[in-house]
C-alpha cells in the first residue's frame, strides 16, 4: 500500500499544479519549484553521528539560516567538500579518511536543509553561496562535489574565476537544469504551462532561463584542471552529462566507470581524487 501511495503522490502534485495554473500560472509555479527545491531526507542519522562529531564544528549563516560546517586539521592544502541531494556531510566518510592519511586540510558542511543545517529548501543559488562563504573563510586549494555538489561546484566556479580553487572534481554530477526539470515534469506529469511558468519564475527571481543553465556552457571559460569520474551506467545522472562537460572543459580528464553506480565512493574512485590532487 505504501509503495501504491508513493507513486501516487507524484501524480497527485502534478494534477494540482494543472489545476492551479489555470488560474495562476505564477502561483503554480511558485508551488512546483518550492516541491523541487524540498529534501524529503538527507538528515544525519544516529549511525553517522559519531563520525560527524569527530571534526571541529561550526555555523555560517546564508540567507538568516545556519549552514552546518566541519573541520578536520592538516597541515596540506585545504579540500572543501560538497555533497549531493538528500545527502550530507557523512557521504564522505571514506574519503575524508583517505584524505586525513595524507594531512590534507579538510572542510565539509550540510547544504541547507540537509544534515544539520537549518531551513527545509535548498537550491544550486543557495548551495554555491554557503560554498562561497567558506572559500572566503578558508582559501581551499581543492574542490570536490558529488552529484547536486559537483554540479554546484562547476556553477561556483563559473560565478568566481578567480577564487582560491585550483583544481575541481566533479563525481557523477548533472549538467542541464533543462534535463533536471524534464525528469521533473516526466514524473509529476504536470503540463507545459506549468514548465513555462518555472521559466518565468527562474527569470524573474534568479535572473535565468532554464535552458541557460548548463555546466557544459559555464565550463567552456575554464582553464583550471579537473577531474571528472562518472559511472556509464548512472541511472540518476546520466554519463552523457559528463560527456559534455569533458568536452567543453579543455583541461579536464574523464573517467568513466563501470558498476560503482551514482555514489561513487569506492575505493578506486577515492584513489583516483587522491592521485589527481597530489599531481
Amino acid at each position: 500500500m505504501k509503495r501504491y501511495i508513493n507513486k501516487l503522490l507524484p501524480l497527485a502534485y502534478g494534477g494540482y499544479f494543472n489545476v492551479l495554473a489555470q488560474f495562476s500560472e505564477k502561483t503554480a509555479a511558485q508551488k512546483a519549484f518550492d516541491l523541487f527545491s524540498t529534501p524529503r531526507k538527507g538528515r544525519v542519522l544516529p549511525s553517522q553521528a559519531d563520525f560527524l562529531n569527530r571534526a571541529l564544528s561550526d555555523k555560517i549563516y546564508v540567507n538568516k539560516l545556519g549552514v552546518q560546517t566541519y573541520h578536520w586539521q592538516g597541515s596540506k592544502e585545504t579540500v572543501l567538500l560538497l555533497h549531493g541531494w538528500e545527502s550530507n556531510a557523512f557521504r564522505w566518510r571514506l574519503l575524508i579518511e583517505k584524505l586525513q592519511e595524507k594531512d590534507y586540510n579538510i572542510i565539509a558542511f550540510d547544504a541547507p536543509g540537509h544534515g544539520y543545517s537549518e531551513g527545509n529548501k535548498m537550491n544550486v543559488l543557495t548551495y554555491s553561496k554557503s560554498a562561497q562563504q567558506l572559500i572566503d573563510l578558508f582559501n581551499p586549494s581543492y574542490m570536490i562535489g558529488h552529484s547536486m555538489g559537483g554540479l554546484t561546484t562547476i556553477y561556483n566556479q563559473y560565478l568566481h574565476p578567480h577564487s582560491s580553487i585550483e583544481k575541481i572534481v566533479s563525481l557523477g554530477a548533472p549538467a542541464e537544469l533543462s534535463e533536471l526539470m524534464e525528469h521533473y515534469q516526466n514524473l509529476l506529469r504536470f503540463n507545459d504551462k506549468v514548465l513555462t511558468g518555472l521559466d518565468n519564475y527562474f527569470f524573474d527571481n534568479f535572473n535565468i532561463r532554464i535552458h541557460d543553465f548548463s555546466t557544459s556552457k559555464y565550463a567552456a571559460t575554464f582553464t583550471k584542471p579537473g577531474l571528472i569520474i562518472h559511472d556509464e551506467h548512472d541511472t540518476i545522472a546520466p554519463f552523457s552529462a559528463s560527456e559534455r562537460l569533458h568536452k567543453s572543459w579543455k583541461n579536464s580528464t574523464l573517467i568513466k566507470t563501470t558498476g560503482l553506480g551514482h555514489s561513487l565512493h569506492q575505493e578506486h574512485v577515492n584513489q583516483q581524487i587522491l592521485e589527481f590532487l597530489k599531481v
